[in-house]
């Protein structure tokens, strides 16, 4: 049993005075799965960890939190890669979402539901297909990512494309504030124009506005068909060329449009021995394409005319005939994304480009870390389809940490200058948190950090909540 330092023991005791028996965790030994992210990379030991099962117990904890100036940092699956979820050095106490994990609602004719943030995707998907409806977003993390965290940072995935971010499929949300106050935003109506969207403020926020205890979502009716194909091209060049073709030929029913170059397929083939080369040949650049839809559509028919009046792009392709063998198609892309990192540690980059400039940015991009640092290994993919391409850079095997951090910070400057020649973004789905923080902050306008700052002054003036996520910390409170 962990011994709390006595500069802490009051503080501890009043946290438990507001939550019931199990809601409060100090032992170090259940501490220390609240400590670090799911890539590994992020550390940080929380002074406790909160666990509110009620918006009630939630509403109580931050008017606590807020009397005393508890710094708090909200938690929800710990799959992030920015750091934005892991308890700061300097201590602060998680607040875990995970006894808010309620589905209250799933409504087939708003093709609406509601869940708490605690939910984890994954069982908020199901709820939504035992009513024939489809919670579209969709990524690797969804076994145990939480709807709060998606909220939190405008996750985005592979389904983008077709039904927008996060952001596009919130309806609503209830969310704690940071002084205990609940904001009920918490409604199913597509249409409401009655002044500010507040809900959008906190959308993206990474927690540093106000805790969303729960969510209204968009559901879409369940797709009854989905088809899925993976082909070779020469170039990206011709992948983007691929991709305008088909917007316009499949129109809507396009859901997924992912770019691999060939050292991803290499890196699959590499870790996963039962995954031979997918094509007859080796190609420089791949795309899986996935439709679907519903109704009377002959799915199939329109994937196999669409492809057939494209072979002057595509070289080489195979369709999946049955859905296990599209998800298998789809592994191709899992195990490389798995894998890259050779079981260390790797850069991870989230940028977007402004879609007809992709192709060029990652010709131009390579070449830069090609040129700059040829002894990384360099694995690029993507959902082209928004702009959002992960430009990722693996080190030497045996390389000292040291030079690992060394290289890490040489490559990613490299790449967010070519970012920032092409107009894009540094984060297109991650968000900032606090590892691309000094980098967010280097680049943004004067004008948006100002009215950001008011934004943050106003929702959170003692700056208790997730300090130092986004913008830098201005807390100079010891707590302790």
């Amino acid at each position: 049993m962990n011994v709390v330092p006595p500069t802490s023991a009051s503080l501890i005791a009043s946290l438990a005075g507001v939550l019931p028996s199990g809601g409060l965790l100090t032992a170090e030994v259940d501490l220390a799965r609240y400590s670090r992210d799911w890539s590994g990379d992020h550390f940080g030991r929380p002074l406790a960890v909160a666990r509110p099962a009620s918006v009630e117990e939630m509403s109580a904890l931050m008017r606590l939190c807020h009397a005393e100036r508890i710094p708090v940092v909200p938690q929800g699956g710990l799959t992030g890669l920015v750091g934005a979820a892991v308890a700061a050095d300097s201590g602060e106490v998680v607040i875990s979402l995970e006894r808010l994990n309620a589905i209250r609602s799933v409504n087939p004719i708003d093709f609406a539901m509601v869940v708490e943030a605690g939910c984890i995707l994954e069982d908020a998907k199901r709820a939504a297909e035992a009513q024939d409806c489809l919670l579209p977003i969709t990524f690797g993390a969804q076994g145990s990512c939480r709807i709060g965290g998606n909220v939190a940072t405008n996750a985005g995935g592979f389904n983008v494309l077709r039904y927008g971010m996060t952001r596009d499929l919130v309806l609503g949300l209830e969310v704690v504030l940071a002084d205990g106050r609940v904001w009920n935003g918490l409604k199913v109506l597509r249409k409401d124009n009655r002044g500010y969207d507040l809900k959008q403020v906190f959308i993206g926020s990474e927690g540093t506005l106000g805790i969303v205890t729960a969510a209204a979502l968009k559901l879409y009716p369940k797709p009854t068909q989905v088809e899925t194909a993976l082909v070779g091209l020469r170039s990206v060049e011709d992948a983007m060329a691929l991709y305008a073709r088909a917007r316009r030929d499949c129109s809507d029913l396009l859901t997924a449009f992912e770019l691999i170059l060939r050292r991803g397929i290499e890196i699959t083939m590499r870790e996963a021995a039962d995954f031979p080369d997918p094509l007859t040949r080796p190609y420089p650049a791949y795309v899986l394409i996935e439709v679907s839809a519903g109704g009377l559509i002959d799915l199939s028919a329109m994937l196999l005319d669409f492809l057939g009046g494209v072979t002057d792009l595509v070289e080489d392709g195979v369709v999946a005939s049955t859905r296990a063998q599209g998800d298998r198609l789809w592994r191709y892309r899992e195990i490389m994304v798995e894998r890259q990192g050779r079981g260390g540690r790797y850069l991870r980059t989230d940028v977007s480009v402004p879609i007809s400039k992709l192709a060029d940015f990652v010709t131009d991009a390579l070449a830069v870390l090609e040129k700059a640092r040829p002894d990384a290994l360099a694995v690029t993919y993507g959902h082209v389809g928004d702009g959002n391409i992960h430009l990722n850079v693996v080190p030497p095997e045996g390389m000292e940490p040291d030079a690992v951090e060394q290289l890490f910070e040489e490559a990613e400057a490299h790449i967010f200058a070519v970012v920032d020649r092409y107009g894009g973004s540094i984060s297109a789905e991650h968000g900032i948190g606090r590892v691309k923080q000094k980098a967010f902050l280097e680049r943004i306008d004067p004008v948006a950090l100002d009215l950001a700052a008011g934004i943050k002054e106003a929702f959170d003036p003692r700056h208790i909540l997730s300090d130092g996520r986004i913008l830098a910390s201005k807390s100079a409170v010891d707590y302790r």
